[in-house]
């Protein structure tokens, strides 16, 4: 049974970077935990990462509610951005 956290980190609108996570947690394990055979993998999470964070707070300061858009409308963000 998953903890409410882990359900949190696994639900699309809440983690923008699922499926970073996934790419890299799957690199990780086809590689034998040798970190340095995924640098690329945890460069793109990293990345990830900041640019919602950076939306994230944008939209605090702007007093936008929920302060992380949902999938939906990230999937729209990224579009607009080409």
């Amino acid at each position: 049974r998953m903890s409410r956290h882990a359900k949190k980190l696994r639900d699309h609108d809440i983690n923008p970077c699922l499926a970073e996570t996934d790419a890299t947690t799957k690199c990780m394990d086809d590689n034998n935990y040798k970190k340095d055979m995924c640098t690329d993998y945890f460069l793109k999470y990293k990345n990830c990462r900041q640019f919602w964070h950076g939306i994230m707070m944008q939209r605090k300061r702007n007093g936008v509610k929920p302060e992380m858009p949902s999938a939906e409308e990230r999937k729209k963000i990224l579009e607009s951005m080409g």
